[in-house]
C-alpha cells in the first residue's frame, strides 16, 4: 500500500527529529563555547574507563529496564528528562570522579523514555525486537561533525547494525541464555562505540569548570531530549515500515532528501 499525504507528512517529521543537529553542536550552543575546550578539560580516567561503564549500562538496561517498566508503569516524558536533570545536577555538584556513576543512572533513565516513545508508536516493549530497536537509538547522532563516529545517515546506521540483530533478538528471547551471548556483546559493543562519542560531548561539557550542579542539571536535559526526538523519529519510521515495507518507506525517505536538495 503506497504511502498517503498523512504518512509522508508523518515521515518528514520523522526525518527532521532524526537529522536535528548533533550533540555537540547543542551543547556549544549552551555553553557559548566549542566542546573541545571540554574535551581538554575532561580527565583521561574517565575517557579510558567511558566504554567499559557503557557496555556494562547497556547490557543491564537491555535485560531489566523494560520489565520493570511494563511492572511500574513509565512517567511522561518530561519525569523521564527531570530525572536525567538530577543525576547531571549530582554530578555537576561533586565534580568529574562522579561521571562514571552517572553513566548508568543517565542511560537507564533515557533507556525507559525510549521504550515508553516506543510503546506509544504501538511497539511492544517486552518484544527483544523491540528492546534493541531501542537500544539502536543509542547509536543514532543526528547531523554532527564531519569526522564524528556518531555522524552518519540514518538507513546507514541501521544497515552497520541490522546483521547481529536476529541471532540478539533470540537470545534475548530465551531469557538471555544460550550459545549467542557473544553476538550480543558484540553487537552491544558496536552500539556502545557510537554512544560513547556522545557520552564523551556530554562528560567534556560537565567538565567546563564553571557548569556546576545547575549547568550539570541542564546538560543532561539536553541530553536526554536529544535521544527523545532521536527515538520519537526512529519509531516514527519503524511504524511506517511496518504499514508500507521497509522499501517503500526508505524509497519515501530518500524522495524527501533529494525534494529538499532541489529546493
Amino acid at each position: 500500500m503506497p504511502l498517503t499525504a498523512d504518512d509522508r507528512a508523518d515521515l518528514a517529521r520523522a526525518r527532521a527529529l532524526l537529522e536535528k543537529p548533533g550533540l555537540a553542536a547543542q551543547l556549544s550552543g549552551y555553553l557559548g563555547a566549542p566542546i573541545e575546550y571540554g574535551l581538554r578539560k575532561l580527565p583521561a580516567a574517565v575517557s579510558r574507563r567511558l566504554g567499559t561503564a557503557l557496555e556494562a549500562a547497556l547490557t543491564r538496561v537491555a535485560t531489566t529496564a523494560v520489565a520493570t517498566m511494563e511492572a511500574t508503569g513509565a512517567p511522561a516524558k518530561g519525569g523521564h528528562a527531570l530525572a536525567a536533570a538530577a543525576a547531571g545536577g549530582v554530578a555537576g555538584f561533586f565534580g568529574p570522579l562522579t561521571m562514571l556513576v552517572e553513566v548508568p543512572i543517565t542511560t537507564g533513565v533515557i533507556f525507559r523514555s525510549i521504550a515508553a516513545i516506543a510503546r506509544a508508536e504501538g511497539e511492544n516493549p517486552a518484544d527483544p525486537e523491540t528492546v534493541l530497536a531501542c537500544l539502536e537509538v543509542f547509536a543514532l547522532g543526528g547531523t554532527g561533525r564531519a569526522d564524528d563516529a556518531a555522524d552518519a545517515g540514518y538507513y546507514a546506521v541501521r544497515a552497520a547494525l541490522a546483521q547481529q540483530v536476529k541471532t540478539s533478538a533470540d537470545f534475548l528471547a530465551r531469557g538471555g541464555a544460550g550459545p549467542a551471548a557473544p553476538m550480543l556483546v558484540a553487537w552491544i559493543r558496536r552500539v556502545a562505540e557510537r554512544l560513547g562519542v556522545q557520552y564523551t560531548e556530554k562528560l567534556a561539557a560537565q567538565a567546563v569548570p564553571v557548569v556546576g550542579a545547575v549547568g550539570g542539571a541542564a546538560i543532561n536535559t539536553i541530553f536526554i531530549r536529544h535521544f527523545q526526538a532521536m527515538a520519537e523519529g526512529h519509531f516514527v519510521v519503524r511504524r511506517l515500515e511496518r504499514a508500507h515495507g521497509r522499501e517503500a518507506v526508505a524509497a519515501a525517505w530518500d524522495e524527501l532528501g533529494d525534494a529538499r536538495e532541489k529546493t
